[in-house]
């Protein structure tokens, strides 16, 4: 028996609770039957985020729609959508229930798409600290009732609220301010701020100004780091967030090797030596490479430098946002002898340092999401369309005119920066005949350097190490690196 669980929907007077909402795609399921639910985070043969429990009662909604009351059943066979009792309290929005140990569970496809284009971002917060509990069980429940939304906690404490647009935010917040668990809690929220992302541009040294290869001491001076930067092709990156290249556990590295080199020209040699990808799930698009060869004591740091890698691909060093296609080269090793003077504490910080420095000698560049536009419209408002786009700095990709129809799509690529208000402002502009449809497309790089004053680049950099209390002095590459002798 499977079942594929698609959403928790609300039920009861209040809505305190959530059935599962899903699909019957082998055997059958019974009424408090026994199964194993299998979260998003379920690795095959291991516990992670498995639970064996027993279903409560079963519902069929018929052609009416999930959100009329269910019709009580005692079994439901494979074809069927059916509504599942007692998972909301293990499943957090999807998931696989199944009575077999060897199934595996099923991929969550769109949820997981939607959630990567999770842009649009406010920070949420009590006005009262008394309140601070209502507020967390309320963005607990979002998350159950929104799978697309994400929901987060920044370093100073924020409940950041990740959402795939601006009229999506406002239905989320409109569902957390009307949920139960709120009981009319004021909270503080800010104004909408789109998520940037931080890469590089050039291998390590390109500039002629900075060394082809950083350098960086540990705390005791005993530890030294080797390690160079380079931009990872736009092909390869599309590939890990679509989960075309595996990021966990490769079963057989061979194969994997020769996948990537067939795929994305990669050298056979340094694909097995991959050590891990980035961050999840924001910094997954990186990669940390081990070009070393011969170097003693090696396995003993390599879980050390995966974490610092870890950290720098969440929280760059430009303003603490997510890296995005970059990949760094471990290219030589220099330990102490003695264990004791090798260990986290010495070996963590140092890796973190030398990860920074290549970043900031590689051409460190900020990058926005970009959004795909398509605009229904007659032909007699086409111009004031494109107006509207002209005035949101869109590009304009292509006019083309329906087949059998008096209607016209207008497709351009629009920032996410430039797509606030311009719903509205286009139905204004176009009398309300315009239909516009806009999904997440790209990150493009953001014109200009940004540790240069005077560049767009530079004033949305400041921008959002001011949002995030940062101070205002950029990071500078000699406080990273360090010289030979």
């Amino acid at each position: 028996m499977s079942v594929y669980v698609a959403k928790m929907v609300p039920f009861g007077d209040y809505g305190q609770r959530c059935y599962a909402f899903g699909r019957v795609f082998s055997g059958t399921i019974t009424k408090s039957e026994k199964v194993r639910i299998l979260g998003p985070d379920y690795e095959y043969n291991t516990k992670r985020d498995l639970y064996v429990k027993k279903v409560g009662s079963i519902g069929w909604i018929g052609a009416r729609g999930y959100t009329y009351e269910p019709e009580p059943i005692n079994d439901c066979p494979a074809g069927n959508v059916c509504t599942i009792l007692n998972v909301d309290q293990f499943l957090l929005n999807s998931g696989t229930l199944t009575d077999s140990n060897e199934f595996y569970p099923f991929r969550n496809t769109f949820y997981s798409a939607a959630a990567k284009a999770a842009v649009v971002q406010v920070a949420i917060d009590s006005k009262s600290p008394a309140d601070l509990p209502r507020l967390v069980q309320g963005l607990k429940r979002l998350s159950q009732l929104e799978p697309s939304a994400r929901v987060s906690i920044d370093k100073s404490g924020q409940h950041i609220l990740s959402s795939a647009g601006e009229f999506h935010l406002n239905c989320c917040l409109k569902t957390l301010r009307e949920d139960y668990t709120m009981r009319g809690a004021d909270i503080n929220i800010t104004d909408p701020f789109v998520l940037l992302t931080e890469t590089v541009t050039m291998r390590t040294g390109s500039d002629l100004i900075h060394p082809k290869t950083c350098l960086s001491k540990s705390p005791n001076k005993h530890n030294r780091l080797y390690m160079w930067a380079t931009p990872l092709q736009e092909a390869f990156v599309k590939g890990i967030e679509t989960g075309d290249i595996p990021t966990g556990k490769v079963p057989d590295i061979k194969v994997f090797a020769r996948d990537l080199a067939n795929k994305y020209l990669w050298d056979i040699g340094e694909a097995r030596k991959i050590w891990t990808f980035g961050c999840p799930p924001d910094g997954v698009a990186n990669v940390l490479v081990d070009v070393t060869k011969g170097v003693q004591y090696l396995n003993e740091i390599k879980d050390y430098v995966v974490g610092a890698f870890m950290h720098v691909t969440n929280s760059g060093v430009l303003c603490e946002n997510p890296l995005r296609g970059v990949r760094f080269n471990l290219e030589d090793v220099m330990l102490y002898a003695d264990a004791i003077h090798r260990g986290a504490g010495q070996i963590i910080p140092c890796a973190r340092r030398v990860c920074y420095a290549c970043q900031l000698a590689s051409g460190p560049r900020l990058m926005e999401p970009v959004y795909l536009v398509d605009i229904v419209t007659p032909p007699d408002v086409q111009e004031r369309v494109i107006n509207t786009l002209n005035s949101k700095c869109a590009g304009i990709e292509r006019i083309q005119k329906y087949q059998k129809t008096n209607l016209v799509v207008v497709r351009a690529q629009l920032r996410v920066m430039e797509s606030f208000e311009f719903t509205a402002l286009l139905k204004q502009n176009a009398n309300g005949k315009a239909v516009p449809q806009m999904k997440f497309s790209h990150w493009g790089i953001i014109p200009g350097n940004p540790m240069e004053e005077g560049t767009h680049a530079y004033h949305f950099l400041m921008q959002t190490r001011k949002k995030k209390g940062l101070k205002e002095e950029l990071p500078v590459f000699s406080d990273y690196c360090d010289k030979l002798f």
